[in-house]
């Protein structure tokens, strides 16, 4: 019996300048304006609106480098707020799967959509109808590219970015060398700094070149993620699109402080909130884990105190989820590893050995166990109802002046009924 072979169609879905994007949703007064995001402590540029890129400001520049550009054009600045942009991916990747079920989330912001059901002289009609339902339904923009590969998609995004529409369809063009021409090597996905240098060494500059290089060259002279990258640029698909996401086998949980931490007891604070919410994150995926890796270090760049830097790791007797267990094991290896005398900048929590936790009952359990993880949902829920840390453990404290910085903080969570914007009726 024979069978139509369908023509693979991949649409990539990128969110504009996505936590800029979150932020001018509860704050219209910005939509027109300069913005920019800060990483954690408010330490360099994550996030720009065009305006900003306008400006000349660099993706990844420390904000004191900016900061004259930021005050003179009155740039509007934020810290990262990360349970806001956390909730908004996670309703802008529920809106794709109405279009499809078949959806590889590929980063916070970015996704890839299987669109091969869908006839190819609809599909462009169907990617303006995917930007114009998310942008309704969630408040944010999206750019659009649509080709038969992976690698294409991205080359179809970055184009759509720049024209009004936001989307841009490859599928059906028979020659896109002149498409390919105009994009710089440094712009193809998955070619890196260090690969752009060789290709560029061999005469390489942009896509059409790499699609058009001998096989046989390109796996002499490179890997075989080059080779896919140019069998993809040539439309033959290589790289699966990765629908079932796999459980995680280590779950780490880390922050630079916001201030210098001197005294035991802050340390012991900030690694009992790391290990709350690193448990938190392996029960909400049915995880246990097997070991607890403790690490602090001080700044290297802080040299009047000195540099230390220790970690330590011990196995749990048995595999558990417990925060309880799971903080008790984390203060004693903190206080193997502490020193006196020392500024600390940072420090973290890694569960390893991750397995599935199958609830069945072994040689030691007992009756308080179950009473314990009677306990643990009823925390996670509550957290989840209310707003995380709304339960927590004392060891855990409570004034947190070791938390990062984040002087600009919008202070929006829309997965806390607490935080939402408040509107007066005159």
């Amino acid at each position: 019996m024979s069978s139509i072979q369908r023509t693979r169609k991949l649409a990539l879905v990128d969110c504009n300048s996505f936590y800029v994007s979150c932020e001018r949703l509860f704050n219209p007064k910005i939509r027109k304006k300069p913005v920019v995001v800060l990483s954690n402590n408010d330490g360099c540029i994550i996030s720009r609106s065009n305006e900003a890129k306008a400006l000349g400001i660099k993706m990844g520049e420390p904000y004191f480098k900016a900061k004259d550009i930021i005050v003179k054009n009155k740039v509007e600045v934020f810290s990262s707020n990360y349970s806001l942009y956390g909730d908004l991916s996670r309703r802008v990747m529920r809106t794709l799967k109405r279009f499809n079920s078949e959806i590889e989330v590929y980063s916070i912001d970015e996704a890839f959509l299987d669109l091969s059901n869908f006839p190819d002289s609809e599909v462009e009609k169907v990617g303006k109808e995917i930007r114009e339902t998310v942008l309704q339904w969630t408040g944010i923009p999206t750019s659009i590219g649509i080709a038969k590969t992976k690698t294409l998609s991205k080359i179809a995004n970055h184009i759509a970015k720049k024209k009004q529409s936001g989307v841009t369809n490859l599928v059906g063009i028979d020659n896109l060398d002149p498409i390919l021409e105009k994009i710089e090597i440094n712009d193809v996905w998955g070619v890196g700094r260090q690969l752009t240098k060789f290709y560029q060494k061999n005469g390489i500059y942009n896509a059409k070149q790499l699609k058009n290089k001998s096989n046989m060259w390109i796996k002499k002279s490179s890997n075989v993620l080059g080779s896919r990258t140019a069998m993809e640029l040539r439309g033959i698909p290589c790289i699966n699109l990765e629908t079932t996401q796999t459980k995680r086998k280590s779950c780490v949980v880390s922050r630079s402080f916001g201030k210098r931490i001197e005294k035991f007891q802050e340390l012991k604070e900030a690694v009992a909130n790391y290990c709350l919410n690193a448990s938190e994150k392996i029960r909400s995926e049915s995880l246990v884990a097997k070991a607890i890796t403790v690490f602090v270090r001080t700044s290297p760049f802080q040299r009047n105190f000195g540099y230390y830097s220790n970690a330590k790791t011990i196995d749990f007797p048995i595999a558990t989820n417990n925060s309880i267990e799971i903080v008790k094991t984390a203060v004693f290896i903190l206080e193997a590893v502490f020193k006196n005398g020392y500024q600390y900048q940072k420090a973290g929590v890694m569960l390893t050995g991750l397995r599935n936790d199958n609830g069945r009952k072994n040689l030691f359990s007992s009756e308080k166990d179950e009473k314990i993880n009677i306990l643990m949902r009823s925390i996670d829920n509550t957290n989840y109802r209310y707003g995380r840390s709304t339960l927590s453990l004392a060891s855990a404290g409570f004034q947190k002046k070791w938390n990062m910085r984040r002087q600009y903080s919008s202070k929006i969570d829309t997965a806390d009924f607490y935080c939402l914007p408040k509107i007066k009726a005159i």
